[in-house]
This record gives structure tokens, sequence and C-alpha cells, in this order.
């Protein structure tokens, strides 16, 4: 009975060199609405305050990631103060609502995440000071 056998090349060889990383595609939305729209989010998201801290939750740090999809989705990763924040199922409705009526965000999608998990490092010097931490 013959036998088939896998021929490995145990000769010794240079690695390929890494590809460099691919440059990000230019994004389908207009520089200028890109910027619009960025605006626009911030000062929207500054409208959500934590119940528990008199702070909003964009100075509070709880924002991780906006991202706009040239489909004009936009993914916004947030986290809470803390794992057990009695309004964990509010927020993200909360959030989504904030920024759905941005002209040219199509659709929102707010994803809860706790890693990394929130500290008060993630704040910004205006929350600080607003809770006179400064």
């Amino acid at each position: 009975m013959d036998e088939q056998r896998d021929i490995i090349d145990v000769k010794a060889s240079a690695p390929a060199p890494d590809p460099a990383p691919a440059a990000p595609a230019p994004s389908a939305i207009p520089e200028e609405e890109l910027s619009r729209i960025t605006q626009d989010v911030i000062r929207s998201l500054k409208t959500v305050y934590d119940p528990e801290i008199p702070v909003d939750i964009y100075e509070l740090g709880l924002i991780y990631k906006v991202d706009l999809s040239d489909d004009r989705l936009l993914t916004i990763d947030m986290t809470l103060t803390a794992p057990g924040c009695p309004v964990a199922g509010e927020m993200p409705g909360w959030v989504e609502g904030a920024v759905r009526g941005i002209e040219g965000v199509d659709d929102v999608k707010v994803v809860m995440t706790f890693d990394p998990p929130w500290t008060p490092e993630k704040m910004s010097d205006e929350a600080k000071l607003e809770l006179g931490w400064l």
C-alpha cells in the first residue's frame, strides 16, 4: 500500500518582509461635511448627562469611539462609570436619541462596552473642574 506524504521544505529561508500597511481609503463623505457632522455629534453628546454625576458623558470620557461609515451609519462605542449603573439599560437609548437627528447621519448604533473599564482619569479637565477636582 502506497502511503502519500506531505513534503516539508526545511531549508531556512528569509522571512518575507511585512507588507506596508495600506493607507486608509478616502472617505466618500466630503471633508467639510465630515467636520460639521463631527461638531454636531460632540454638541449632541454633551446634552446627555450621567444622572449620578452632574457632568455630560462626553466630558466624563464615557465615549470611547465614534465612527461614521461611508453609508452614513454612526457607530458609538461607549461605557458607563460602573457596570452596575442603574441607567445601564437606558443610557444607550439616550445617546442614540441625542445624535439621531443630525443631518448627514442615516442610522445610529450604540455599542456598550466595559473594556477597558472607565476610570476617573478618562475625564476631561473641564469635567474635573466642574466636579471640583482641579
